[in-house]
């Protein structure tokens, strides 16, 4: 069953900017008249792993609010898990504000206490009304921001080299495949609070495989050659599997850091499978490390000045890794210093590195469909940047009009009317953006956002299409409305009109699903190595069912339930073949 719509449903929502307002106020703010309770402020970005760090209240002060070191220790979890994301790992401001003590102790308590409670329409979630905090819970965060913050331990070469494990070495390893799994359609799905991930097999819709790796697996990556799989979890723990061997299984792992979101391999012609690439969000760097075992070679750190303001930042975390097609180097994204790094790996003893001076808060983004240009959002300050890595150099900042974009990778493909262009969607309202990708061909829409249509809601995480597909897939899983965030919407690419707002039609899937209990979200679509299948994450909490839901490309109807009591909490999913060759 799906529905058509010509246009769609508006959703009323706060700002996706996810900050706490800490300006000059009263002793005791009042109410906010709109809570940030909407899906761009659920979406925090949080340092779970760093949460189960021990640390001791720094040197006390006279004056200094009565602590226990247990409520200390409590304070700095709830810190980690729900606002290190945004205000920074030492509280000097990231995504938000910063929550210094000269800021916190001028403005007190009382609206400390307050701005907890309720929020404000500038982003910050109202933990306190909406019940995501007790009372207790928001006394004791009031009391912890006026004291100074803790500094987690560092993480460099001694530790990573004492974490650093070669379970198979490279010689005792198949020298041919060893199983019937066709891998270059195979899925890696992260089983997000299982610390897993699931190989599925793309063909047969089999589990093949369910590997032990770090906690909440951020992305999966494919080495050039297609043979090895690359995670990496939230804690910053790197598995590189094998999949040539008769069950696909870890053959060497490393912990990074304390906290990551990304890892990459070398895709160069000639340095195939050579070197990895992990970045950290604590500590602030990256390690590149060996191919074949992931020893770690070269530690760079990202701490540095913002590019436009020229201030020092101590914390300017990793986020997305891309390997370009063109130059032997990593493209690293330096999120609040706004740096794009072109980091040249063919000396690593006398590491050149290219910086680009971009924009603020760089997170996620994808390559053109040529490969050439490297796309991606600029997220709290509502921009899209664009690198050529085959000049290695800036090509255009261009503004998203308002909206926080939020495109997984993006979507290619080629618009009836206005040519090559790549989407994103967007986490703080219901719209889509295409900006145009074709600098020869249709030089006046190059870079610039030629089209800007509504999908279904806000809360919109990833977007997706394929060289064979006629669609276009948009999810909405953080939409607060329990029908939208189970539900994708679907464009029909060639009923495509510049200056007309495309029909869509919605799908189901939570309902095809078949599950009763709890409150589902469906998230990323990722289609099969063929382009004939889009594979949708219906992602429910851990105790309670989830499944995969297949959707026939062509039709657009129900092709397959996936369903296993090991598939908990199934988020991400990255087809091997695409995933390798760049495909979205």
């Amino acid at each position: 069953m799906t529905i058509r719509f010509t246009q769609a449903r508006r959703v009323l929502m706060s700002s996706a900017a996810m900050a706490l307002t800490m300006l000059a106020a009263p002793a005791m703010a009042e109410k906010p008249k709109t809570h940030a309770d909407g899906p761009a402020a659920a979406y925090q970005p949080s340092m779970t792993t760093l949460a189960e760090i021990n640390v001791e209240i720094p040197g006390r002060k006279e004056g200094d609010p009565v602590m226990t070191q247990e409520e200390f220790q409590q304070g700095t979890k709830i810190y980690f898990e729900r606002c290190a994301g945004c205000h920074g790992v030492l509280r000097k401001g990231a995504t938000g504000k910063p929550l210094t003590t000269d800021i916190t102790r001028e403005n007190g308590y009382e609206y400390l206490h307050s701005f907890i409670t309720y929020g404000s329409p500038a982003g910050m979630p109202n933990w306190g009304t909406s019940g995501e905090l007790s009372e207790e819970q928001i006394d004791l965060m009031a009391r912890y921001l006026l004291l100074e913050p803790p500094a987690p331990p560092e993480f460099g070469m001694p530790e990573m080299r004492n974490s650093w494990k070669v379970l198979v070495k490279p010689e005792d390893r198949p020298t041919q495949k060893m199983n019937d799994i066709d891998i270059e359609n195979l899925m890696s799905v992260t089983l997000r609070d299982a610390g897993e991930i699931a190989l599925i097999d793309g063909n047969t819709y089999e589990v093949r495989a369910i590997i032990k790796t770090g906690y909440a697996v951020h992305i999966s990556r494919i080495s050039a050659s297609g043979r090895y799989l690359f995670v990496i979890g939230r804690d910053a723990k790197v598995n590189m599997i094998d999949m040539w061997m008769e069950t696909p299984a870890t053959v060497a792992e490393i912990k990074v850091g304390m906290e990551a979101r990304s890892v990459e391999t070398s895709k160069m012609e000639g340095w195939e499978d050579k070197y990895a690439i992990a970045g950290s969000y604590w500590p602030p760097q990256y390690v590149i490390m060996d191919g074949d075992t992931l020893e770690p070679k070269k530690i760079v750190s990202t701490r540095g000045n913002i590019y436009d303001e020229q201030t020092y930042h101590p914390e300017p975390r990793v986020a997305a890794i891309l390997a370009s097609h063109y130059r032997p180097e990593f493209i690293v994204n330096v999120k609040e210093t706004g740096k794009i790094l072109l980091v040249d790996y063919t000396d690593l003893k006398n590491l050149k590195t290219t910086e680009i001076e971009a924009e603020r808060f760089l997170h996620d983004g994808g390559l053109d469909s040529t490969h050439r240009y490297f796309i991606t959002a600029a997220n709290a300050r509502n921009k899209l940047v664009v690198i050529d890595t085959k000049e290695g150099k800036l090509t255009a900042i261009t503004d998203t009009g308002g909206a926080t974009p939020h495109p997984g990778r993006g979507a290619n493909f080629t618009h009836p009317d206005l040519g090559p262009v790549w989407a994103t969607s967007h986490l703080g309202d219901e719209s889509v953006a295409l900006i145009g990708t074709d600098p020869e061909g249709h030089a006046d829409n190059a870079w610039k956002i030629v089209q800007s249509f509504e999908a279904l809601g806000g809360g919109s995480l990833f977007i997706k299409t394929h060289p064979e597909s006629n669609h276009l897939y948009v999810d909405a899983p953080l939409n607060p409305d329990a029908e939208t965030s189970s539900s994708v919407a679907v464009f029909k690419i060639s009923d495509m009109k510049a200056g007309e707002a495309p029909e869509y039609t919605v799908l189901p899937i939570g309902e095809w699903a078949g599950i009763a209990d709890g409150q589902p979200r469906v998230v990323q679509p990722e289609f099969n190595k063929q382009g004939t299948e889009v594979w949708f994450s219906v992602w429910n909490s851990k105790d309670k069912e989830s499944a995969i839901v297949v959707v026939d490309d062509k039709t657009l109807e129900l092709k397959k339930v996936i369903k296993d009591k090991r598939l908990i909490t199934p988020t991400g999913k990255f087809n091997v073949f695409n995933t390798r060759g760049d495909i979205y």
